[in-house]
């Protein structure tokens, strides 16, 4: 299993790692960490020599209840840091977490290299298009509503069998756009209780089926933090538990806050197995 990026074919068969830069001042963990471009140049350097993959830069955040910005804002915060950070970092493989065709294009116009989009195409209807036009790999995801209201009372008849027919449908439709990489994110924490979200790890692998790569993002989440009762600052040892189990069940690529630890599950893992 491989993935093309800017004409490299990535293999898959060794799970890899997303680092997460946010740009925002509001996201769950380290929002405001990074605004400012010199923070996010360290940040990504340190995220790259820890091992990381691909870096996914966000400029919105998508955390329940988050404030709700334009495509302006989204813009300002996202395109200038990018473009500093292909200068410095040109061999590094940028993804981009929008969900809105026109950020995404400014970023694939200057060579970003990924999309992840946490609406997998339901909130504009040109996102498959763009992402089809550049042939660039897709993360598709799962969420049950909007950011604002996706965690008031989440609801499913059946989950596993909902989120599967979601993704067959937008794998559907992702290869009639055009887009050869579909990868999938099942959503952990968007429109799913703490029980869902357990359910969902616990039946990972019938994801395997669809025969594409699957993220996994658990990192430091509420999944954790609210059954543990911490704080997410303290919640790392836990994501590492979750990760583990994410890889065994049938994770390609981890995407996280702490490469080191999320590198050094890969590899006991793999070792493992």
């Amino acid at each position: 299993m491989t993935i093309n990026c800017k004409g490299v074919l990535i293999p898959l068969s060794s799970p890899k790692i997303m680092g997460i830069l946010n740009l925002t001042p509001d996201s769950f963990f380290d929002g405001g960490k990074y605004t400012q471009r010199d923070e996010a140049l360290k940040q990504c350097e340190k995220l790259l020599l820890e091992g990381a993959d691909f870096i996914d830069l966000g400029a919105y955040s998508s955390k329940p209840g988050a404030a709700k910005i334009d495509d302006s804002e989204e813009y300002r915060r996202l395109i200038p840091v990018l473009e500093a950070l292909i200068k410095r970092f040109p061999e590094a493989l940028f993804s981009i977490d929008t969900f809105r065709s026109s950020i995404a294009q400014a970023a694939l116009d200057r060579g970003a290299a990924m999309v992840n989009d946490i609406s997998a195409g339901r909130f504009d209807p040109d996102m498959l298009t763009v992402v089809g036009r550049y042939n660039v790999p897709y993360v598709a995801m799962h969420m049950q509503g909007q950011p604002q209201t996706m965690q008031n009372q989440p609801h499913y008849d059946d989950l596993i069998s909902e989120i599967w027919r979601f993704f067959s449908e937008k794998i559907r439709a992702c290869h009639a756009a055009g887009i050869n990489d579909v990868l999938l994110d099942p959503g952990f924490g968007f429109g799913k209780t703490i029980a869902h979200n357990y359910t969902l790890l616990n039946k990972l692998e019938r994801f395997k089926e669809f025969e594409t790569p699957i993220l996994v993002g658990v990192s430091r989440k509420s999944m954790i933090h609210k059954l543990l009762e911490i704080k997410p600052e303290e919640a790392l040892n836990g994501t590492s538990v979750l990760h583990t189990i994410a890889l065994q069940k049938g994770a390609h690529i981890l995407r996280v806050h702490d490469v080191k630890e999320a590198k050094e599950c890969i590899a006991l893992v793999q070792h493992l197995q």
